[in-house]
């Protein structure tokens, strides 16, 4: 399934950390939401998205917009990154693949490592249709800040 502008958004629940689950769908269709795919935790990459988003995620609030982060990384691993960042928000741990599948955002194959999320970055509006999708094959292009930015602030 290939999730694109104007598709309906599905809900899913993860978890953030060990024993805690975070619930989207108490989320999507309340809230805008951004969503972001990225390949593995303290990764250079991944690790400048995040804090990019970590920076941006007062005035992203002020638009009443959730943010949160999807890897197929352990729970173990995304609580980590999370805390030795200090992210404001959600990251969740996708690490049977079910979600980032779900959204056409999984690397069946890349460089050897079987199912890694694809970069990728969701904007849904408080109806839950997305508004921007964007996905890259290449986990070493950066999301396009601006444009996420500005979906937030148009939807």
């Amino acid at each position: 399934m290939l999730i694109s502008v104007g598709s309906k958004a599905p809900a899913f629940a993860l978890p953030c950390q060990p024993g805690q689950v975070v619930d989207l769908a108490t989320v999507i269709g309340h809230e805008k939401v951004v969503l972001l795919f990225f390949p593995l935790a303290f990764s250079p990459v991944c690790t400048q998205e995040m804090c990019h988003f970590r920076d941006a995620w007062s005035k992203l609030s002020t638009m009443n917009c959730k943010i949160f982060g999807v890897s197929v990384d352990s729970p173990f691993v995304v609580a980590k990154f999370r805390e030795m960042e200090n992210i404001p928000f959600p990251l969740l741990s996708d690490f049977n693949k079910d979600v980032a599948r779900t959204y056409g955002a999984l690397h069946e194959d890349l460089m050897g490592l079987k199912g890694v999320a694809k970069r990728a970055a969701f904007v849904i509006d408080a109806k839950g249709v997305v508004q921007y999708a964007w996905i890259s094959e290449n986990p070493g292009v950066q999301v396009e800040f601006l444009a996420i930015e500005k979906t937030v602030q148009s939807c």
